[in-house]
C-alpha cells in the first residue's frame, strides 16, 4: 500500500490522456498509443480491431470498416502547398512593398512562425528574417520580412527562399516586435492576460520559445500552445517530434518539401492545435495538479488516511499534470 501511494503521487492518470478505444488503456501520448496499436509489439487483440476499424490519423476506433473509410477521408487534411500560384494567393500582399498587415475579425487564437537567416562569422546565429501570423481559418493576419539588427552572413536560401533584396527595405525588428506584441495583448496589460475571460490571444506554434526569443518578445506561458511541448503529441521518450512528422502522422500530408514557408508552418500548427482542442473528454471535478490551489496532490491528505483508501478511491483523487487543450473550447 505504501508503494501504491507513492506511485499514485507521480502517475496522474486522467480522462484527458489518450486512451485505447478497444481495451481502454491509458497512454501518456498518442505516440505510445500508436505503438500499443500498430507498433513493433502491439497488443494483438487491439491491433486486429484497429486494422479493420481504426483511423490512422486520430487513432479513433469507428463502428465499421465503412464508417472508418468515410471518417478517414474527412480526417486527412489537404496540403496548403499545391503550387506557387496558390501559395502567392494565400499570402495576398506578399509581393507588395508595403507592410503585410491586416486585422482579421478579432481572432482569439492565432498561429505564429518565423524563418531564420544566419549571422555571426560562421552563419550559425539565428536571426529572424520573416514572420507570419494566421488565424484559425488559415487567413493571414500579419506577414512581413524583417530587417535583422546585425549583418546577415548566410541567407540559407535553399530552405528559407530569402534573398538579400527581400531584407533591404524590410521592416526593422523593433517595429515588428511592437506590432506583434500589441496584437497579441489586444489592448490588455501583460500582467492581466489570462486564458479565460481576457482579451489576450492564445498563441499557437512549433518551437515558440526560439521564435519569441529571436523576436525579443515576452508572452505569458499560460497563453502559449506549443506543439513541441504538448504531452499527447510527444514521443514515448518525451522528446518532441518535428513539425514534418506531426503533420504527416496526424494531418496526413507533407510539409517542408523544398523551400520552407512560414505560412505553411502556421497552418500546420493551427490544424494540429484544433485537432487536439476538439477532442471530447469527460469533465473532471478536481483541479489540475499544476493549478495553484492543488500544488501538491496530497496537500489535504495524511499518509495514514490515504493508506486506508481503496485503489479506486486513490485513483479518483489523483490529478493530471498537464493542461488539456480541449479546455480552451470552454473559455
Amino acid at each position: 500500500m505504501e508503494h501504491l501511494v507513492e506511485h499514485m503521487k507521480i502517475s496522474y492518470h486522467s480522462g484527458h490522456e489518450p486512451t485505447c478505444g478497444v481495451c481502454k488503456k491509458h497512454c501518456r501520448s498518442f505516440e505510445s498509443l500508436r505503438e500499443h496499436l500498430i507498433g513493433p509489439l502491439p497488443k494483438q487483440e487491439c491491433k486486429n480491431i484497429f486494422s479493420l476499424r481504426g483511423c490512422r490519423f486520430c487513432l479513433t476506433i469507428l463502428e465499421s470498416p465503412n464508417a472508418r473509410r468515410i471518417h478517414q477521408e474527412r480526417c486527412q487534411f489537404s496540403s496548403v502547398n499545391s503550387g506557387l500560384t496558390t501559395r502567392m494567393a494565400a499570402l495576398g500582399l506578399r509581393d507588395k512593398g508595403m507592410i503585410d498587415y491586416m486585422s482579421s475579425r478579432s481572432p482569439k487564437v492565432v498561429a505564429l512562425s518565423c524563418k531564420m537567416v544566419g549571422g555571426g562569422s560562421d552563419g550559425s546565429l539565428d536571426l529572424c528574417a520573416r514572420v507570419c501570423i494566421t488565424d484559425e481559418s488559415d487567413n493571414v493576419v500579419f506577414h512581413t520580412y524583417v530587417k535583422p539588427s546585425m549583418p546577415v552572413t548566410s541567407y540559407r536560401y535553399e530552405t528559407t527562399g530569402i534573398r538579400p533584396e527581400n531584407l533591404r527595405d524590410a521592416m526593422p525588428l523593433k517595429q515588428v516586435q511592437r506590432k506583434i506584441q500589441e496584437f497579441l495583448c489586444n489592448g490588455e496589460p501583460m500582467w492581466k492576460i489570462r486564458p479565460r475571460g481576457g482579451k489576450g490571444r492564445i498563441l499557437v506554434g512549433h518551437g515558440l520559445d526560439h521564435d519569441l526569443d529571436r523576436l525579443q518578445l515576452e508572452y505569458p506561458s499560460s497563453m502559449i500552445r506549443d506543439t513541441t511541448k504538448y504531452p499527447p503529441l510527444m514521443k514515448t521518450s518525451k522528446l518532441s517530434n518535428s513539425l514534418k512528422y506531426l503533420t504527416q502522422a496526424y494531418l496526413g500530408y507533407d510539409v517542408h518539401v523544398g523551400i520552407q514557408d512560414p505560412y505553411e508552418d502556421c497552418v500546420a500548427t493551427m490544424r494540429l492545435y484544433t485537432r487536439m482542442r476538439y477532442q471530447r473528454h469527460k469533465i473532471e471535478a478536481y483541479p489540475l495538479a499544476a493549478d495553484a490551489q492543488n500544488l501538491s496532490n496530497q496537500v489535504a491528505w495524511r499518509q495514514s488516511e490515504v493508506e486506508r483508501m481503496s485503489p479506486d478511491e486513490m485513483l479518483y483523487i489523483s490529478r493530471s499534470d498537464y493542461y488539456c487543450w480541449c479546455l480552451d473550447s470552454l473559455a
